[in-house]
C-alpha cells in the first residue's frame, strides 16, 4: 500500500466536500493552494460557467481531474424521457473530456417515481450505459459506475454493490476496453460482506476507475448529508485502501464528504487542512 504521508499529490478533493458555497474558480484555487494533486468538480458548478475556462485554470495549477460528478439519472417513465437522459449524459461526457477528467462518475438513478419495477429500472441502467459507450470511446472518458448504499436504491441508484456494477461492466464491455469501470466509494460499500472478493475481482478485470473516501459515523443522523471526516467513524480505511491498491488501483485517493451540519459550516481552508491531515494519517 502506498504511503500517503507527504504525498498530497496523490490525493484529490471532491468539491462537494466544501459544500458548494463559493464559485468554482475560487474552489479550484483553494484546493491547489492547499497542496492537493487533484480535484473532482460537480456538473452544477461547471455548467454555471465556462467549461473551457475552468479547464485552463485547472491545467495551469497542475491539478488532475480525478473524476467529473455526476451523471443524469437514467431510468425514466417513457422512452422519450429515457433518451433525453442519455443525451444529457452524452453532453456531460463531452464536458468531462474538455476538463481532462479521468472518468465520468455515474450515479445511475433509482426507481421511476410511481413505479415498483426495480428490475425494469436496472435494465434501463444497463441499456443506457451501453448506449453511452460510443461517446465514452469517442471522447476518451471512461464511465465510472458508482454503486450506492442500498438505502439509496429507491431514489438515487439501483446499483448497490460492486458485484452488481461488475455484472453491468462485463455485459456492456466484454472486451474490457477500459471505457467502463467502477468508482469504489467507502461510504457506500464498507458494509458489504463480499467487499474484499468484489474489489479483487474488479481489480483483476481492470475495472477500478476511482476511489473515494470519507467515514461512516457510528450514529449517523442524515443518511445523505452526515458523512464523517476520515477517522471519525467506523470504517477501517487503511484496510479498504490496501485491498483496492492490491487489486491494482494506483490513481488518486479522493475525499468526498457531504456534511451539512458539520463541515459545511466551517471555513473552507480549515476543511482542507483537516482533510490533508487525515488523508496522511488515517487513510
Amino acid at each position: 500500500m502506498r504511503n500517503l504521508h507527504g504525498r498530497l499529490d496523490l490525493c484529490a478533493i471532491n468539491t462537494a466536500t466544501l459544500g458548494h458555497r463559493e464559485p468554482l474558480d475560487r474552489t479550484i484555487d483553494r484546493i491547489a493552494r492547499a497542496g492537493f494533486g487533484g480535484i473532482a468538480p460537480w456538473r452544477r458548478e461547471v455548467e454555471e460557467g465556462d467549461v473551457s475556462q475552468f479547464a485552463r485554470q485547472i491545467r495551469a495549477l497542475d491539478l488532475t481531474v480525478s473524476g467529473y460528478c455526476r451523471s443524469t439519472c437514467l431510468p425514466a417513465a417513457t422512452r422519450a424521457e429515457f433518451n433525453a437522459n442519455v443525451e444529457a449524459n452524452r453532453a456531460a461526457i463531452r464536458d468531462a473530456a474538455v476538463l481532462g477528467a479521468r472518468c465520468f462518475v455515474m450515479v445511475v438513478g433509482g426507481i421511476v417515481p410511481g413505479s415498483r419495477d426495480l428490475d425494469g429500472a436496472r435494465a434501463q441502467v444497463t441499456d443506457g450505459i451501453s448506449m453511452l459507450m460510443d461517446t465514452a470511446r469517442e471522447y476518451g472518458v471512461p464511465l465510472a459506475l458508482e454503486p450506492l448504499h442500498p438505502m439509496y436504491a429507491a431514489n438515487r441508484a439501483v446499483i448497490n454493490t460492486i458485484a452488481q456494477a461488475m455484472t453491468i461492466c462485463e455485459t456492456v464491455d466484454p472486451d474490457r476496453s477500459g471505457l467502463v469501470g467502477i468508482a469504489v466509494d467507502v461510504y457506500h460499500c464498507w458494509w458489504d460482506p463480499s467487499l474484499r472478493a468484489s474489489i479483487a475481482a474488479a481489480g483483476k478485470a481492470g475495472r477500478i476507475t476511482a476511489y473515494h473516501v470519507c467515514d461512516w459515523l457510528h450514529d449517523t443522523h442524515d443518511m445523505l448529508l452526515d458523512r464523517g471526516m476520515m477517522g471519525d467513524g467506523v470504517i477501517d480505511l487503511p484496510a479498504v485502501r490496501s485491498c483496492v491498491e492490491q487489486a491494482g488501483y494506483d490513481g488518486l485517493v479522493e475525499t468526498e464528504i457531504f456534511s451539512a451540519q458539520n463541515l459545511w459550516r466551517r471555513d473552507p481552508d480549515e476543511i482542507l487542512a483537516v482533510c490533508a491531515d487525515r488523508l496522511q494519517t488515517v487513510c
